[in-house]
């Protein structure tokens, strides 16, 4: 697994990935804040694309990611992360929307513990999932990040109106 660090307005992601395929991305801060793993080599050249898409997304040119992607887990869990991916650049959804979304309408909670658990955050976009009542809820790069993504993202979109 290769690995590299990007400094953005939110702090230092930590990026990894094999085979072309972006695999994480690891918050500063938060549940999801990760350390690279001991057998993992630095190298900035296999992630460069990832790199520069982020560079553009922070800077309001890029809503949509043009990545490969290596995402892990169960069946129940790809779905959820697919899901999240057809979320538009600037807008929310909620919980149980995802869990209609993917035809499963009675497991909000299930899909709440999948989007927790999404190991590439920003590009496949949890933090557009809020709860219910319009809230914002638990995000593994602490509320205030969720809250600086949201803001951004509805900086551009006023943008390009």
């Amino acid at each position: 697994m290769y690995y590299c660090f990007l400094d953005t307005p939110i702090g230092e992601l930590l990026l990894a990935g094999e085979d072309g395929a972006l695999s994480m991305i690891g918050f500063p801060k938060g549940s999801m804040r990760r350390e690279p793993e001991a057998d993992w080599i630095f190298n900035e050249q296999p992630l460069a694309e990832v790199c520069r898409q982020l560079r553009e997304y922070f800077a309001g040119d890029r809503q949509a990611f043009d990545i490969p992607l290596q995402l892990g887990g169960t069946e129940f869990q790809v779905s959820v992360l697919e899901a999240l991916q057809q979320i538009p650049y600037g807008q929310t959804t909620s919980y149980g929307e995802i869990a209609r979304r993917i035809g499963r309408p009675k497991a909000v909670r299930a899909v709440g513990a999948a989007n927790g658990r999404n190991p590439i955050p920003i590009v496949v976009p949890c933090h557009r999932v809020i709860g219910s009542t319009g809230d914002l809820t638990g995000f593994g790069g602490g509320l205030d990040t969720k809250e600086a993504l949201l803001r951004l993202e509805a900086e551009h979109t006023q943008d390009l109106l």
